[in-house]
């Protein structure tokens, strides 16, 4: 319809023509200029709401830290108490905690003066409370200094330890160092890549959802450019990676094992009955359906689009994303026919209507896959646990969302100012960064509070402190981000420098600025002939593609004036800095909030006294032994096979259990090979788990009474649905374990 008004125009009319197009274009100049002074003046109104953002900010420093809140358990008082001298030898050692914690098999080892191991039995809670840890004592202990060593899993996933010691009688030398065991940490590898694989996990967490929302909210055109989609998928692959990480070393992370124990497959399946393993397993699943979500994010939005569409892909505008027509579309050719002008904007909202609804239901399935993905970290950490937990939960889902669209959007934009966007996307962006950074600063306040307890805990304990380091580096991040403001402004006062650049297609034969387009279709025409002889030279192929490349950076670069690379820099050491931040928050995690800390000062300081008398006077319980009761016995039916070629490689376990009930419970484990008879292996484990409480493996030490017999005693504290696991191994490298439910109460 359009075409049909375009006859050959005559000399006279083309002159007229021409004199029409210079005096719109004055027009739109001068235009421009006002609008640039406008800007300008609006620029004092601009910085008050930026230091109105950037104090709003500071209070987002106390962000960073909130992830923790009232978690990691710590002892809180031991019965014996620390340095306490007994007239009388105790029946138990019993340690309290601040919350709930896992046990192992090893969890607390009593050791004498020579450092032989004297308690008896495997550590248990004591009356079936889950904050406390209790194991029994041997009998006829001599007169010396004991040490006590203990390791648990606290409620929020994260291992802690230490030791103390008692005397009876009168204190003594010892050969145990205290300070060696003190520590809880994993082995040094183990610790330092489960750390790193979690802190990589955060940053791609962010540059995922951070990538893909700045796509959606600023700049959907972006999502047919090769450098954002790469932006995209790394940020995919390293969160899978990472993931996978941190369930294969999570294992020996906790039990201070080495990095052998992370392909232990036994350690895995450990790992998945927990908590966290659980929001590591749901995680994957959602990554899963993220990758759907990726493809179905370049497939709708970066399909190649007329011009029309392009214009809505940019926010509905003709320039860059302005919502305005821009120089030379319908807006300036159509002032005097009010037909052509409504005809135009008709074809324009046609144009705009599917990219529209694609942005609307891509950005409802990205919001819920970005709140699925937060809650992993926050349904398995500190949120999860202590004061609150309805309010926390919610808030540090928020909390994470919002550094992800802040901090991932940084780098969306670093790649988008080198493609060339245009000013009103960086703004837009602004915006969204501005309401970010106020979540976070509201949810910050909130779970700092939860975690930090007191003013003097900034100081007084490794968790302030590394909250005032954030701080710090929170303030950086936005004194740098007032830079950008600033460049930002520059840009927006500049309408020649803030229009979006559009890589234009060029002839790969063409080189050299003042090629015109004679030139260039003659020199298509000239390499054309030839085109069979250029493919079969490589030399001229390295040339053409050097061409190519040499093209594409230029149409790339060449709207990065003095005010853009300003802008990006500042772009750049605000993400740098944000790395920073990231790294941080991974330490912070990983520090017991100050609220816990001072509770457990408090604690040890009013209870001091009170542990020590209860001691003197001896202590009454223990670790009972396990009483049979006929008829309560319950036999469990394993059948093994570890595929391996020996004859114990394949057969059934036997385990028994009386009176089956919480408490101490005798156990009797049998192996028996395929032909029904006794077999003997190398290596044989049995543990119960309550994965309901987050309740072991309980290992249970078992003593050897013949060929394939064995028997111990089974610590059962609480009621519920166990899981029976045995481990058998055959031979150096044939190993199955088997499971099976067991009812206790």
């Amino acid at each position: 319809m359009l075409m049909g008004r375009t006859p050959k125009a005559r000399p006279a009319t083309a002159r007229a023509a021409t004199t029409t197009l210079r005096t719109t274009t004055t027009r739109t100049a001068t235009a421009r200029t006002a609008a640039a002074r406008a800007a300008t003046a609006r620029l004092p109104a601009r910085r008050t709401a930026g230091l109105l953002g950037v104090l709003g900010a500071v209070l987002a420093l106390l962000l960073a830290g909130a992830g923790p809140a009232s978690a990691h358990a710590a002892l809180q008082s031991t019965d014996p108490a620390q340095s306490a001298v007994l007239p009388v030898a105790p029946q138990t050692v019993t340690l309290t905690f601040s919350e709930a914690v896992s046990l192992s098999s090893d969890s607390v080892r009593v050791l004498d003066p020579a450092g032989r191991a004297v308690d008896s039995g495997s550590p248990a809670h004591a009356d079936g409370k889950d904050n406390t840890a209790r194991v029994g004592l041997g009998s006829g202990l001599a007169n010396g200094t004991y040490t006590v060593a203990w390791r648990a899993v606290s409620e929020d996933s994260h291992p802690i330890g230490g030791a103390f010691t008692f005397s009876i009688g009168a204190p003594s030398a010892t050969t145990v160092s205290t300070t060696a065991l003190q520590s809880a940490e994993a082995d040094g590898l183990v610790a330092a890549l489960y750390g790193t694989a979690r802190t990589v996990a955060y940053a791609a967490f962010a540059l995922l959802a951070g990538a893909a929302g700045f796509v959606l909210l600023c700049w959907p055109a972006g999502a047919s450019r090769r450098p954002v989609q790469r932006l995209l998928m790394t940020g995919w692959v390293a969160l899978l990676v990472s993931t996978v990480a941190v369930l294969m070393l999570r294992g020996p992370y906790e039990r201070g094992s080495g990095i052998g124990k992370a392909f232990d497959l036994s350690l895995v399946r450990t790992t998945l009955d927990e908590r966290i393993g659980t929001a590591l397993a749901a995680r994957l699943l959602l990554l899963a359906a993220s990758g759907v979500f990726l493809s179905l994010l370049v497939g709708q939005l970066g399909l190649p689009q007329g011009a029309g569409a392009k214009a809505a892909a940019n926010g509905g505008s003709g320039t860059a994303g302005s919502g305005r027509p821009g120089p030379g579309t319908a807006g300036s050719g159509a002032e005097g026919d009010p037909e052509e002008a409504e005809l135009r904007e008709l074809e324009r909202r046609a144009a705009e209507r599917p990219q529209r609804e694609a942005r609307l239901g891509l950005g409802v399935a990205g919001l819920v896959l970005a709140v699925a993905l937060s809650a992993t970290w926050a349904g398995a950490d500190h949120a999860s646990v202590g004061i609150q937990v309805w309010l926390a939960l919610p808030l540090g889902m928020l909390h994470l969302v919002a550094m992800a669209l802040w901090l991932g959007g940084l780098a969306a934009m670093l790649v988008g100012l080198r493609e060339g966007i245009g000013a009103e996307v960086a703004d837009r962006f602004s915006k969204i960064a501005f309401g970010a950074v106020l979540v976070l600063a509201a949810t910050g306040v909130y779970q700092s509070w939860r975690g930090l307890g007191s003013w003097g805990a900034l100081t007084g304990t490794d968790y302030g402190r590394l909250l005032l380091v954030k701080t710090g580096c929170v303030i950086a991040m936005l004194g740098v981000a007032w830079m950008s403001r600033t460049w930002l402004a520059r840009l927006r006062a500049t309408p020649e420098e803030a229009a979006e650049v559009v890589p234009e297609p060029v002839a790969v034969a063409a080189s050299g600025p003042d090629m015109t387009a004679d030139t260039v279709s003659g020199a298509a025409s000239d390499t054309a002939p030839d085109s069979g002889t250029d493919s079969e030279d490589p030399v001229r192929r390295a040339q053409l593609a050097r061409q190519r490349t040499a093209r594409a950076n230029a149409d790339r670069d060449r709207g990065l004036t003095p005010t853009r690379a300003g802008l990006r820099r500042s772009v750049l050491v605000e993400a740098a800095v944000a790395v920073a931040v990231l790294v941080v928050t991974t330490l912070l995690t990983n520090s017991p909030p100050g609220r816990v800390a001072g509770e457990v000062a408090a604690a040890a300081a009013s209870g001091a006294a009170t542990t020590s008398g209860g001691t003197t006077g001896g202590t009454t319980g223990g670790a009972p032994a396990p009483q049979t009761v006929p008829g309560r016995t319950v036999e469990l039916k394993l059948p093994y096979d570890t595929k391996g070629r020996t004859p114990n490689a394949k057969g059934t376990a036997t385990v028994t259990l009386n009176p089956a009930g919480t408490g101490s419970n005798e156990v009797h484990l049998k192996l028996d090979g395929a032909d029904g008879s006794p077999v003997e292996v190398p290596e044989i484990e049995l543990a119960f788990t309550l994965p309901d409480r987050d309740l072991g493996p309980l290992t249970v030490p078992l003593t050897a009474e013949g060929t394939g017999r064995w028997t111990g005693t089974a610590q059962l504290p609480l009621a519920g649905n166990w899981v029976v696991s045995v481990v058998i191994r055959s031979s150096d490298i044939d190993q199955t374990t088997e499971i099976k439910q067991l009812k206790i109460g």
